[in-house]
């Protein structure tokens, strides 16, 4: 068996396999299915420093290869978090980690702040590219001033282990990734969704409430490898990739491409099993093709 164990800055990952903010709950809705203490961590759902009631229904719908949402990052809130999710995760025995979102600099660092104070919480993902809420993330992630504005400020609040995740609806994401990593960021993941719609040609109309949403799945996954490629070419911090990640194969192009970890996000819909079946799947590839360690091929292209 191969050596799974990587390093995201000061985090330890067991193994390269995570889970994907906003389709994984909280982890505990997935107990049954898949042993979570066997993942190299899991990034919970999208909180915010307010309860945020999320975008009206339709908010999903299913596309070729994929699916678009709107959900708008519906949670109850960092201090509903704090007393009430928190106690029922802490004790699980990986990186349990918050994505963490706003719509202002302030509300990023105050929300980061609180969370800074859970020992069980070792780093935070921040969620600076979100395209299906109405207002904020969206507009931070797009630009480079942008970026380093939120960052920033949520350096100044939160000393353990920042993730900075980006968008991909961008002209040249490896300059906001480095703008992400002069102000102190320890990792970036990449993509978010990208912006996308359908339309009902009978109703004449969106098939989602806000009339576009974030498009995931199989469909985004070379966009996504040659993104993640662009960035590691780009910065010196470990880069985290995802998008339409469903088989080990498809999270060895990942790795090869310079991806210190990976996360799956839309196939935990289909298969909720998929994130241990990758795990085994990468250190079956490793044992076939002699390698004693996953760093053997993470960013190993010629």
């Amino acid at each position: 068996m191969a050596d799974l164990n990587v390093n995201i800055g000061h985090l330890h990952l067991k193994n390269p396999v995570m889970t994907a903010s906003g389709t994984f709950g909280y982890g505990l809705e997935f107990a049954d299915f898949v042993p979570l203490e066997e993942l190299g961590g899991i990034i919970v759902k999208g909180t915010t420093l307010e309860p945020r009631e999320g975008n009206d229904y339709p908010r999903m719908v299913e596309t070729h290869q994929g699916m678009l949402n709107c959900v708008g990052l519906q949670n109850k809130g960092v201090d509903y978090f704090i007393d009430h999710i928190y106690p029922e995760i802490r004790d699980i025995n990986t990186n349990m980690i918050v994505n963490v979102s706003g719509n202002s600099p302030e509300s990023y660092a105050e929300t980061a702040a609180k969370l800074n104070e859970l020992d069980a919480i070792p780093a935070i993902e921040v969620n600076i590219s979100c395209p299906n809420v109405k207002e904020g993330g969206m507009s931070f992630g797009v630009t480079c001033s942008g970026a380093s504005t939120i960052v920033k400020a949520v350096r100044q609040s939160y000393h353990k282990t920042i993730i900075v995740k980006l968008s991909p609806n961008v002209t040249d994401i490896a300059n906001i990734a480095r703008a992400c990593e002069d102000e102190g960021a320890d990792s970036v993941s990449l993509i978010n969704t990208l912006m996308g719609m359908a339309i009902d040609i009978e109703r004449r109309c969106s098939k989602l409430s806000i009339r576009t949403g974030g498009l995931s799945g199989p469909a985004i996954k070379p966009v996504a490898v040659r993104m993640v490629n662009d960035v590691a070419r780009a910065v010196k911090i470990p880069v985290i990739g995802l998008g339409g990640i469903s088989t080990a194969e498809d999270a060895i192009e990942f790795l090869m491409a310079g991806a210190t970890a990976i996360q799956i996000g839309t196939a935990n819909f289909i298969d909720p099993q998929v994130t241990i079946k990758v795990r085994d799947g990468i250190n079956s590839w490793l044992d076939k093709h002699g390698c004693k360690s996953v760093t053997e091929i993470i960013n190993c292209l010629e």
